[in-house]
């Protein structure tokens, strides 16, 4: 077993999380084998080309990483760890959400920009379409990505949310807050809403707030200097300032913690993959190494 290899043990908490294997057709390679190959591209970034020998040929640990991506086996692995996490009582509802910026290698750009589209900008007629960008922004320091998450107080990953790297952090806030959805094993409506958010002051905005009052979240999120400049100003007409708590902010830096574990991972640090939802799968895959 070679240093980053899946050891009997996690082995046997991941065998039983995979899809079935077809009763048709060729019998497919070692699946531990080519798990362990696709974990060492993500872990050190290499090309897939690179990939040991002792793991089996390349193209096959592309394609079972390929064919889990477009099938969403990786983002189903992901779910049920979080089922069995929140099942045993690990899953803490005190959500915080923060982003973090990865660098894109110049092998991540050049994929085709035709099939959706996307809200890119205004026009007299509303939102104009513009092709779809592969979650790759320009900057001038060059490619970049920007990866969304809520984390929990145990340092569960509960949603991500990959976007270019120059968009704003507060008009991705509701849709990471939306992809957070955790089914109960026993049935019924899964959990959705928690307890408590904390975000920094990118994500302080009356919207925001709105929104999480109308789910009748409880949140702690900072107010920006010159909002407070604007309600002071209007006197009485600006109400009141949101309440703060210095004490329990000190609990995001949890999130801060899991952006840097998750980053150990070379191929989730700088991106390598040249579409969004393989990118989306390296992280994916990432978190499932990570809680077994």
């Amino acid at each position: 077993m070679a240093r980053g290899d899946l050891t009997d043990d996690q082995w046997s908490r991941l065998e039983p999380l995979l899809p079935p294997i077809p009763k048709m057709g060729r019998r497919p390679r070692d699946r531990r084998q080519c798990f362990d190959g696709i974990w060492w591209r993500a872990r050190t970034g290499s090309p897939w080309r690179d990939i040991p020998e002792r793991y089996g040929p390349w193209e096959t640990a592309y394609t079972l990483f390929r064919r889990w991506q477009i099938d969403g086996t990786w983002a189903l692995i992901l779910k049920k760890l979080q089922v069995k996490a929140d099942a045993a009582g690990h899953v803490e509802w005190e959500v915080s959400v923060d982003s973090t910026v990865c660098r894109a290698h110049q092998h991540a750009a050049g994929a085709r920009k035709r099939g959706l589209a996307i809200r890119a900008g205004r026009s007299r007629m509303g939102w104009r379409p513009s092709r779809n960008d592969h979650g790759l922004g320009r900057s001038r320091g060059g490619l970049t990505t920007k990866l969304h998450l809520a984390v929990d107080a145990s340092f569960h990953v509960l949603a991500t949310v990959v976007t270019a790297g120059q968009r704003g952090d507060a008009p991705v806030f509701t849709e990471v807050m939306d992809r957070i959805r955790i089914p109960r094993p026993g049935g019924g409506r899964p959990r959705v809403r928690p307890d408590h958010v904390l975000a920094d002051r990118a994500y302080s905005s009356r919207p925001i707030r709105e929104y999480l009052r109308r789910r009748q979240i409880a949140h702690t999120i900072p107010e920006k200097r010159d909002q407070a400049g604007h309600r002071l100003r209007r006197g009485s007409a600006g109400g009141r300032p949101p309440g703060f708590d210095r004490e329990l902010y000190k609990r995001r830096h949890k999130v801060e913690c899991r952006i840097g574990l998750l980053k150990q991972a070379r191929g989730v640090a700088t991106r390598y993959d040249k579409l969004a939802v393989r990118y989306e799968a390296t992280v994916q895959l990432a978190l499932i190494r990570q809680s077994l």
